[in-house]
């Protein structure tokens, strides 16, 4: 058997590994900001976002080894939707297929555990790899935002894609077998 992707909810004890991930030169340059974050920030991010119920953070696990942060946020039951994101701070594991199994985790869970019609995910332009994985998926543009981040004093565009429950129900069984090679 071949071993599977977990999401564990973040806890206190992660959020110094976290920012270290977040802090790097690889992660950072794909964040709508680039300043380095410091442990108090950090604390007070952490002491913000864990009670609150329009967003979720979890640690990717795999092989018993941490590897990234995937989240949700923007949760509405008004828009019966909302957007993820995730980054890999393990940057030997890039490209082993690792995105593919986080993001149909993130899908399942968005469509089947919390019954939402949309998940919606936004990608620097300049970030071809994570756009074309997205769309393997079947996650649709929806919008281009031009001028859309301030990020070290240049507007920067940002592409906006989604995916929808319908969709997801027609794409389920194909992403599976794709990833897992059944």
């Amino acid at each position: 058997m071949t071993p599977d992707i977990k999401l564990n909810p973040l806890t206190v004890q992660d959020i110094e590994l976290v920012r270290t991930w977040r802090n790097s030169e690889e992660v950072s340059k794909y964040m709508y900001t680039s300043n380095k974050i410091s442990e108090e920030e950090q604390k007070n991010w952490f002491e913000k976002v864990k009670n609150d119920k329009t967003c979720e953070y979890w640690i990717i696990e795999y092989d018993g080894k941490k590897l990234g942060l995937a989240s949700i946020y923007a949760i509405s039951k008004v828009f019966d939707s909302c957007t993820w994101a995730f980054y890999l701070g393990d940057t030997s594991i890039r490209g082993a297929g690792i995105g593919s199994k986080v993001e149909y985790n993130v899908l399942k869970y968005v469509f089947e555990t919390l019954k939402l019609n949309k998940l919606n995910c936004t990608v620097f332009p300049t970030n071809d790899s994570v756009i074309k994985m997205h769309e393997g998926f079947g996650f649709r543009r929806e919008a281009y935002f031009r001028q859309h981040v301030l990020r070290d004093g240049e507007y920067i565009d940002v592409v906006g894609l989604a995916m929808l429950k319908s969709e997801w129900k027609t794409l389920k069984e194909f992403m599976f077998n794709k990833i897992y090679n059944r």
